[in-house]
């Protein structure tokens, strides 16, 4: 597929903005210094391109590296405070079709505030005011006084993750070739995932069975051991984000537009989730997830502000923990509102998470149909993709 891009424009606020600097909150620093958000009405790059493909050339949507180039290119080595905050791309077919595709930076908003704003977008496009108005004080995502207070819980989530048993560091991670794919589940078998795994509930779960979420993931990360061949003593870890709104006391207005999500560690042996029955994976995942109370939240913070350089423990400009073999991250688009969006030409034939290269990471969304489907968009090397295929529908059976 051949894309060319036609223009790039400056779309600048059509009203007066406020002018000035907001602090970021601890979760949004992702460098050496403590960032600050620069408000100048600077705009947002729009890039129009257009292809001589066809909508139907895409099949299925199965993914292809050829996806990257309907997507606007970002030259990851710029320093950070030089990184745009948005881009889209509008890309038009020759059969009259487009694409819509954003890049938005993760130190300003999270999921859900990036959904909030799209779908307030599609809105404005329409005609129509806006449905809701984001809360964007910063200082309602801040531990309190005193500054530097030491933290009070043990917070393993910042620590380098487990390595390969032999291995004196994580570079053969970023050096293998990956391979992308998406893995559909019917309703049926997200069923049978989630009904597996609560037959073998551990004890102590609170009562409650365990949800799908927890359970898709649990099977995701069992397979995956079985792919990668571990020995049976091989730790490994697995990343959870926890969308902090509903955690914190008070809770954070659900229309907070910023990034109030933190990354927890769930631990295990690779013997002990592939001989053990599947509750034991999602009892692991839930221990990690019910960790997130608000006073270790507060000492997250805490922690974070006493850190004279937050940059170890960013994935940006090759610093920062890699989790791959034998580590996974799974994050949950279950409940964001990402289908449906209508900017004035109908509802979207097709929606996904865009350039998805990092070993071990993967996402679990809705199915586009509203059925009780999960979609499973994951990236691994490629040597272990076939195996994790194969474990990943004939362990449902």
């Amino acid at each position: 597929m051949v894309v060319s891009l036609k223009d790039s424009y400056m779309v600048k606020p059509a009203l007066p903005t406020w002018n000035g600097s907001l602090s970021l909150s601890e979760w949004d620093q992702i460098g050496g210094g403590r960032l600050e958000l620069e408000c100048n009405a600077m705009g947002v790059q729009l890039i129009e391109a257009e292809s001589e493909a066809k909508l139907d050339d895409f099949g299925d949507f199965t993914p292809s590296p050829e996806f990257q180039y309907l997507s606007p290119f970002i030259d990851y080595k710029t320093p950070i405070h030089e990184l745009p905050l948005l881009l889209v791309q509008l890309t038009k077919f020759s059969c009259g079709g487009i694409s819509l595709s954003l890049t938005v930076s993760h130190a300003v908003v999270d999921g859900q505030s990036a959904l909030h704003f799209i779908s307030e977008w599609a809105n404005v496009a329409r005609g129509l005011p806006l449905g809701t108005e984001p809360f964007l004080d910063r200082k309602a995502l801040r531990a309190g006084d005193p500054p530097g207070a030491a933290p009070r819980f043990d917070h393993t989530q910042f620590d380098h993750p487990p390595l390969l048993i032999g291995q004196s560091s994580n570079e053969h991670v970023g050096k293998k070739d990956n391979a992308v794919t998406m893995l559909k589940l019917t309703k049926k078998q997200v069923e049978k995932i989630k009904n597996r795994a609560n037959e073998g509930r551990i004890n102590g779960d609170n009562g409650c069975a365990y949800t799908r979420y927890e359970t898709i993931t649990g099977h995701i990360w069992r397979c995956a051991c079985k792919a990668f061949g571990h020995r049976s003593e091989q730790p490994t870890a697995l990343v959870v984000c926890v969308d902090l709104r509903n955690r914190m006391q008070p809770p954070l207005p659900q229309r907070y537009f910023g990034n109030a999500v933190l990354d927890v560690i769930a631990t295990s042996r690779s013997g002990e989730l592939v001989s053990r029955p599947l509750g034991y994976a999602s009892s692991r995942i839930r221990e990690a997830i019910e960790r997130i109370t608000d006073e270790y939240l507060n000492s997250a913070i805490d922690f974070l502000k006493n850190q004279p350089d937050l940059s170890g423990f960013q994935d940006l400009h090759g610093q920062g923990p890699l989790f791959g073999n034998p580590n996974l991250g799974v994050s949950s688009w279950l409940t964001l509102p990402i289908y449906g969006l209508d900017f004035g030409w109908g509802k979207e034939i097709y929606m996904d998470p865009g350039t998805h290269d990092l070993d071990g990471d993967s996402l679990i969304l809705p199915g586009q149909d509203g059925d009780g489907s999960c979609v499973v968009a994951l990236c691994l090397q490629g040597a272990h993709m076939e195996a994790f295929k194969k474990f990943f529908y004939e362990d449902i059976i």
